[in-house]
């Protein structure tokens, strides 16, 4: 990519909006490697988030295929020149990264890899995150190129900004958690109180029920019959009040080991066969996370209570940049718009809420006795 006389200022705001308009975290990095790559005019660029433990809690690519990608293996770890990134304060451009004594090899799988240009992306005094450039794009005939001086002083302008949006995106998804949690604590204190009053009320029935099955059975059983409709309300509100609250396992164990968890403890409880299984998955920001678990949560109800089905099936995929989670089951199946219009919304409403919530979206497919797949799909992972 060249830019005629006079239009940098107008690639370098092209670059600037667009950071600017994205409000997940997610949606920022992709967009400050595509940006980066783009105007600096090379092969592949990328951006990783340091954790806490020697790694990188996310890394975003730009130039390499999801195949490439997915052939190069794990995420890289804290060392070499992305440590002396992460570490330092300085942009690095070297005009041959394998001849770095910093340089420490890559995987067979990862693309060959020569000039370099590379930035830390500071937030004050913090390393936010190391943004990467390599393989200048060679206009030249002579095929004499590399990073310049010029290209080092757009990627600082650019990484002064990547900052500023990357920390809103992050204050903006804290907001949000923050938001929620408060609407999950005041739902639970609600539904302690709702169900504290369902079981006080079942309580006092059975107690009149013991008192008349004597004297008057015909009211003891209407008693009895009472009985039965509050356990159920009372056993449904407990329910609901399990699913508004986000479990610890969550936390500790992560989203594959929860589904794959409580997927077996679901297929040891119900007579349908139910399954899980999860290919190239990522660690996803918590909200994600959070709304997968749900969504699978209530299509499971859904197909174990109301759809007869025998076996219900659960995959949770990475594909390309997204990750996808599906939930099929052999049941009666349903005419989706039948069920809108009669107002038997079997959760489906709180789902796509749950989806759109974090970025992502819900595809509902059935038909009646053909069963139904619900998918949601999120970006990232």
């Amino acid at each position: 990519m060249t830019h005629p006389p006079g239009s940098g200022l107008a690639a370098v705001s092209t670059a600037l909006l667009a950071m600017s308009r994205r409000l997940e975290v997610h949606d920022v990095l992709k967009t400050i490697v595509v940006s980066a790559r783009e105007l600096l005019d090379a092969e592949y660029a990328a951006l990783g988030v340091p954790d806490d433990h020697g790694g990188f809690a996310q890394f975003v690519v730009d130039g390499v295929s999801d195949d490439q990608w997915k052939a190069i293996g794990p995420l890289p770890r804290q060392h070499g020149i992305l440590a002396s990134m992460l570490h330092g304060e300085k942009t690095e451009r070297l005009a041959d990264v394998r001849k770095d004594p910093r340089f420490e090899g890559w995987p067979s799988a990862h693309p060959d890899m020569s000039d370099f240009l590379g930035l830390p992306v500071r937030d004050g005094d913090e390393t936010i995150a190391a943004l990467f450039l390599a393989n200048k794009r060679c206009p030249k005939p002579d095929g004499v190129c590399g990073f310049t001086e010029e290209d080092e002083e757009l990627l600082s302008i650019l990484g002064q900004h990547a900052a500023i949006a990357l920390t809103n995106a992050r204050l903006y998804e804290r907001s949000r958690e923050l938001t929620i949690a408060e609407e999950r604590s005041r739902l639970a204190h609600e539904l302690h109180d709702a169900v504290s009053q369902k079981l006080f009320s079942l309580r006092l029935t059975a107690q009149a029920a013991a008192a008349l099955i004597d004297r008057d059975p015909a009211r003891a059983k209407g008693e009895l019959q009472q009985v039965a409709a509050l356990a159920a309300e009372a056993a449904d509100e407990l329910r609901a009040a399990v699913v508004e609250l986000r479990p610890a396992a969550l936390d500790e164990d992560g989203l594959v080991n929860t589904l794959r968890t409580q997927i077996q403890v679901l297929d040891r409880a119900h007579s349908a066969r139910v399954t899980f299984d999860s290919n190239a998955v990522r660690a996803l920001p918590s909200a994600q996370e959070e709304a997968l678990l749900r969504v699978a949560q209530e299509a499971l109800h859904n197909a174990l209570r109301h759809s007869g089905a025998d076996r219900v099936d659960v995959a949770l995929a990475r594909h390309g940049q997204s990750t996808v989670l599906g939930i099929t089951d052999n049941g009666v199946g349903f005419e989706p718009r039948t069920v809108r219009r009669e107002g038997r919304h079997l959760g489906l409403v709180s789902m796509r809420a749950r989806a759109s919530g974090v970025g992502g979206r819900l595809t509902i497919t059935s038909a009646p006795g053909k069963g139904t797949t619900i998918e949601m799909e999120v970006p990232g992972g």
